[in-house]
């Protein structure tokens, strides 16, 4: 939908703000009169419905080999990407050596201590000292990421080199080259029972466990976004490594976590079986890795229900039977901007900014692109920002779309209590979604002079759902990708 956003006498006049700082929304026309439903990138734990499915099969996400990832190894987790020469991601057409190279760098915000360095295939015909480089970098690497690597003496090279690397992963490459997860050779898909019939019980469980993380990582790696790329390499380390803060509330917590369920929850663990929505909801987590923030939340928008909400209110929020404690992340540390229209932002200005386009329109802003693959790919989302009836209370409001996995798309909404942070610019959201209360921190980066544009920052955690999780924002009044002014800070 385009909307006609030709400004108002206000809008173009430097001299006063243009937006009504007393907007108070009382009513909104469509579509924003809709039946209240709370999803936007729900955040439910997919192993809760481990606990209870009728067939009781509990899916293991990492190695459990405790001995071995108790303690943190005293030197860096070291990662090798190797990529095809001259080759193109889906990523808005950039190349995979840039991709990969950005990933390398955002490994950093997880843990100092992950270095990874990245190497285009064309090294293989080098006559320098490049090729030594390469090796001595593989002979100490604790993971090497092969990425759209097709030409014969590059894979014949790697397939001498790699030998003692004991975690190998290959996307887009060529079929000669074999992923290793645990120093166990591993396909993405499961062969036959009759061939685990061949093995001892120690090893076809170590090989089963190393598939489910091979087909986790295929799954996020085939969603082609940058976070999920960072995703897959941090589940492999968190498996076979070191624990990953950001995964570790993730490991289910035993048979005390089905005894707190049952003895608290009862009525709501029956009401959700007995509802077609909220089963096919738990059916559907099932599936999903419980480190997969993308596939829980599909499951979730698309089958929500009143008791879903009842049910995941009891066993998470009232009563934390799975004992997670998720913590807001502090990286990356994105700066607020200092003024606006050369005046020094303070914190009215900064609401107002959140205002945006209401009163004038009907919503303040809309979405035209996501960071973040879970709570941000819709394909139509207004965000409406309002100050309420109690003094200084601040709301937000997005509206969105939805596309469920049975290809049907539906609207929902939620609603957030918005808190000013210490800093201008800054804002402390919360909401009760599903639930689960998650809590943000929202950051205004930059909003051009014209209001034709801004971008905005958050980082957020469900505590008891045990998920984390950062993600941007960029708005326009009308939804469409437009920079009339300078470009926005990243």
């Amino acid at each position: 939908m385009i909307v006609n956003v030709a400004p108002s006498s206000s809008i173009n006049s430097p001299a006063t703000f243009p937006v009504n700082r007393r907007f108070r929304v009382t009513g909104l026309p469509n579509p924003f009169l809709l039946h209240r439903q709370k999803t936007k990138g729900s955040i439910y734990p997919s192993l809760l419905c481990r606990k209870i499915a009728a067939t009781g099969r509990i899916v293991a996400a990492v190695d459990m080999k405790e001995a071995a990832i108790a303690e943190k190894k005293t030197r860096p987790v070291r990662i090798v990407g190797i990529v095809g020469e001259g080759s193109v991601s889906p990523l808005k057409s950039a190349s995979w050596l840039d991709v990969m190279l950005h990933t390398a760098e955002r490994l950093k915000w997880v843990d100092e201590e992950f270095e990874m360095i990245v190497f285009s295939d064309n090294f293989v015909k080098s006559k320098d000292e490049t090729v030594n480089h390469v090796r001595n970098e593989l002979d100490r690497s604790d993971i090497l990421v092969v990425v759209a690597v097709r030409k014969e003496g590059s894979v014949n090279w790697i397939q001498s080199n790699s030998l003692n690397v004991p975690n190998i992963i290959c996307f887009d490459t060529s079929l000669a080259l074999r992923n290793k997860l645990g120093g166990v050779s591993v396909e993405t898909e499961k062969r036959g029972d009759i061939f685990s019939s061949f093995l001892p019980f120690s090893q076809s469980k170590k090989l089963n466990e190393s598939v489910e993380i091979a087909r986790t990582v295929s799954d996020a790696w085939e969603r082609h976004n940058s976070d999920d790329i960072r995703f897959c390499l941090l589940v492999i380390i968190n498996a076979y490594i070191t624990p990953v803060s950001t995964l570790k509330n993730l490991r289910a917590k035993g048979f005390s976590t089905l005894n707190c369920m049952v003895t608290n929850c009862g009525p709501q663990i029956l009401n959700c079986l007995l509802d077609p929505n909220c089963r096919k909801a738990l059916q559907c987590l099932n599936n999903c890795s419980p480190v997969d923030q993308v596939c829980n939340y599909r499951c979730i928008a698309s089958y929500e229900s009143q008791y879903l909400e009842e049910f995941s209110l009891c066993v998470l929020q009232k009563n934390n039977c799975l004992e997670l404690d998720a913590k807001i992340p502090e990286k990356p540390y994105v700066t607020p901007m200092a003024e606006f229209r050369g005046e020094k932002l303070s914190p009215e200005i900064a609401e107002d900014l959140f205002v945006g386009w209401l009163g004038t329109l009907d919503w303040s802003w809309r979405v035209v692109a996501g960071q973040n693959p879970a709570y941000d790919q819709f394909p139509c989302q207004y965000q409406l920002f309002y100050r309420g009836k109690a003094r200084g209370s601040f709301w937000y409001e997005p509206v969105f779309q939805v596309r469920t996995l049975e290809g049907d798309l539906v609207w929902r909404r939620r609603k957030y209590r918005v808190k000013r942070g210490k800093v201008p610019g800054t804002f402390h959201f919360s909401v009760l979604d599903n639930g689960v209360v998650s809590n943000e921190f929202w950051t205004i980066v930059d909003v051009s002079d014209d209001l034709s544009w801004g971008l905005f920052h958050y980082h957020g955690a469900a505590r008891v759902a045990g998920q984390s999780y950062t993600g941007a924002v960029l708005v326009s009044p009308d939804g469409q990708y437009h920079m009339t002014q300078e470009c926005y800070r990243v």
